[in-house]
């Protein structure tokens, strides 16, 4: 008895109209008055006003309305849910991935996953601006560091690490700089940011560098620093390797910051379709 008439108000809301919910349930008209009447009864409260020409809501069926679309939505989420589990995977995957990251990581991984896929189709835009996925029309992102949109779920899929480093050559002519205030010694290479990150004593630091170089490209400031001209502060994947080569040094490592999350970002309440739930395990399995 509870379930009676839920379906039948919840379309009766959405449509402002009898007629138009009684065609989307393909049942009658009358059908869809009666359940209406009785919910109403049952609950003693008036759902709607009447009249020739309009249905709309009461204050109390505004309320209930909202009540009765999320239950709606999770059944639907259910239904769909066990439907996918046998669903091949196919059709548009949109997303959006910070360019640097993209163009070395993901990008690949995508091109494996769309081999194995073939139904799979996949635009992605690489940008580093942080887009509205639900408003820009986004199934899917990639990001970095820490997440700030509460509104959004999200699934860990690796992590990253900031090096401050330095080629030889410069630490031979201006020296090793043991303390942040030592920075202000020294030249730094900029990007984006008049600052750098750092964690002294259990403490969140900004602090602000400089130096005669600014760039916002990653392999830039990586290509200066592997020629001495500073001293620089990039994440792992544009640096590991000149690391682990001893093309360039690690630097202030007692005041590194902690690692930060990369996260496959995706609209709440959306329910994950099956190319898209895979396309986020499978890069969470390469990437982890």
């Amino acid at each position: 008895m509870q379930w009676e008439g839920i379906s039948e108000f919840v379309y009766v809301a959405e449509k402002e109209s009898f007629t138009q919910a009684s065609k989307k349930m393909a049942i009658s008209t009358a059908q869809v008055s009666r359940q209406i009447s009785a919910l109403e009864q049952r609950l003693n409260i008036k759902l709607f006003y009447r009249t020739t020409r309009k249905v709309s809501l009461t204050e109390e069926g505004r309320i209930f309305y909202h009540h009765c679309r999320s239950v709606l939505d999770g059944l639907e989420a259910a239904e769909r849910a066990i439907t996918n589990l046998q669903s091949k995977p196919q059709g548009k995957i949109k997303l959006s991935v910070p360019v640097t990251y993209g163009e070395q990581q993901i990008l690949p991984l995508i091109n494996d996953f769309m081999q194995q896929y073939s139904d799979v189709e996949v635009n992605a835009n690489l940008s580093n601006r942080q887009i509205d996925l639900v408003e820009e029309g986004y199934d899917l992102a990639i990001r970095l560091g820490t997440l700030n949109d509460s509104t959004m779920m999200a699934k860990k899929l690796s992590k990253r690490t900031n090096y401050v480093c330095a080629s030889p050559a410069y630490l031979d002519k201006y020296g090793i700089p043991h303390s942040l205030s030592e920075l202000n010694d020294h030249s730094c290479l900029l990007g984006t940011l008049d600052y750098w990150r750092f964690k002294a004593a259990g403490v969140d630091k900004n602090i602000r560098v400089t130096g005669r170089l600014r760039y916002n490209s990653g392999f830039g400031l990586v290509d200066a620093a592997l020629k001495g001209l500073g001293i620089v502060q990039l994440p792992d994947y544009y640096v590991q390797n000149h690391i682990q080569s001893g093309e360039l040094k690690t630097l202030l490592d007692k005041y590194q910051m902690p690692e930060e999350g990369i996260w496959a970002v995706y609209p709440q309440n959306r329910h994950l379709s099956p190319k898209i739930r895979l396309l986020v395990d499978y890069l969470f399995e390469q990437l982890s």
